[in-house]
């Protein structure tokens, strides 16, 4: 089993970082799964919570965030849009990926729900797994990987390194 998680410091350098590897390793032949921030996609919000995933390898891209109005400062992650983004990563391309990337390892698979069972799925296929982790998930992540997990700099050459030397 490989698995690694990376974080970069500043607002959106971790979602930044991911997918600018994720074309990087794509434009190598790489098959990938997962998925990584649509960087085209600019929220309208200050604090910078509103989101589009590209599911990986072609899309589509979803919205993953709701507009909860004017003035509001809360979290606007959907929960039914990230399921959606779940089973069409969990039904796309994961039987053939060469890695699975995801941009986050987040509130929701902190506690068990999101991405978990798609991230021990591909890790039972032996696909490799490259997730994305912030400072708040941090010993959220560190416990569901136990001592699986390596942890890479947010240097794109030591990540491509890996996911290639991790690639079954």
């Amino acid at each position: 089993m490989k698995l690694a998680c990376v974080t970069a410091e500043g607002q959106g350098a971790t979602d930044q970082l991911l997918t600018e590897i994720a074309v990087a390793l794509a434009n190598d032949g790489m098959n990938l799964a997962g998925i990584v921030k649509e960087l085209s996609y600019e929220t309208s919000f200050h604090n910078g919570c509103d989101m589009k995933v590209k599911v990986l390898p072609q899309g589509p891209v979803v919205q993953i965030t709701q507009n909860l109005g004017e003035g509001s400062d809360a979290c606007r992650l959907d929960p039914a849009a990230l399921e959606e983004a779940v089973a069409r990563v969990e039904n796309g391309a994961l039987e053939g990926a060469d890695v699975f990337i995801l941009n986050k390892f987040g509130p929701q698979e902190a506690v068990g729900r999101g991405f978990v069972p798609v991230i021990s799925k591909a890790l039972d296929l032996g696909i490799p797994v490259l997730c994305g982790v912030g400072h708040a998930s941090k010993a959220a992540f560190d416990s569901f990987a136990g001592d699986l997990a390596e942890t890479l700099q947010p240097d794109s050459a030591q990540i491509i390194d890996w996911c290639r030397k991790a690639k079954p």
